[in-house]
């Protein structure tokens, strides 16, 4: 039996999963169980209450622009129990859609403004006749980490006050295929735009999100031998 138990919310699960976020969820509860913990997993959807004193750590992924349009209508009803959770410094992991949701708006395909949460001071763009797609490498200058993905989206993504890049491109476009960054972290939320999905190709991230889960529900645990577990390549 596990000795610790985290509680994760997967906003919109059932309409913003276009981009294997499944995946992600599988890559934290098998790193988790190497760290003697299990994850239970719940959706928070349309119209229901998101309530941060009930959840450990948190899911936000993205969708087609249509999906976005109808959880941004709903989103309100949620700010501020989200924006709680993120200053309470809980991990979230937001992918695509929901990175762009975070920020203040993000310009779809068709032109519309979707405003989003403004919890995060980033806005995005769109391109007209042309994504970003293929394999990118970025490196996080704080851990000296590379991390391995794809991306595949439309927005052009610029960060604000308060915000990192999750890592600066090597290879491949970033945010917005100008100022050399991917991704964004504020706190304990990590942003991205890589597909595939990202947990699977970057354990170290995983390691990242669960010891913070950790750290923040156990603040008097002795989580040694999580800190000190090895991730093995996976790209």
């Amino acid at each position: 039996m596990a000795k610790y138990h985290l509680h994760l919310a997967h906003l919109y699960g059932d309409l913003l999963n276009t981009y294997s976020d499944v995946g992600n969820i599988i890559a934290l509860q098998y790193y988790a169980k190497q760290m003697d913990a299990d994850i239970d997993v719940k959706v928070i959807s349309i119209d229901n209450e998101f309530n941060p004193q009930d959840f450990d750590l948190a899911l936000f992924g993205g969708g087609q622009d249509y999906e976005q349009l109808v959880v941004s209508k709903d989103l309100p009803n949620k700010k501020a129990g989200i924006d709680q959770f993120i200053n309470a410094g809980k991990p979230l992991l937001a992918i695509c859609g929901g990175y762009q949701l975070l920020g203040h708006y993000y310009i779809g395909a068709d032109g519309e403004k979707i405003p989003g949460l403004g919890i995060l001071d980033h806005y995005t763009l769109s391109q007209d006749n042309h994504r970003f797609i293929g394999d990118i490498t970025i490196k996080n200058e704080e851990s000296n980490q590379e991390y391995h993905g794809f991306e595949n989206h439309n927005g052009r993504t610029f960060l604000g006050k308060g915000e990192r890049p999750l890592g600066k491109v090597i290879s491949g476009n970033g945010n917005n295929g100008e100022d050399h960054t991917e991704g964004a972290i504020y706190k304990n939320t990590y942003c991205s735009y890589f597909h595939g999905p990202i947990l699977t190709r970057n354990g170290e991230i995983a390691k990242k999100i669960l010891l913070a889960a950790l750290e923040h529900k156990y603040p008097d645990a002795d989580l040694s031998r999580q800190k000190a577990l090895k991730i093995k390549p996976t790209f």
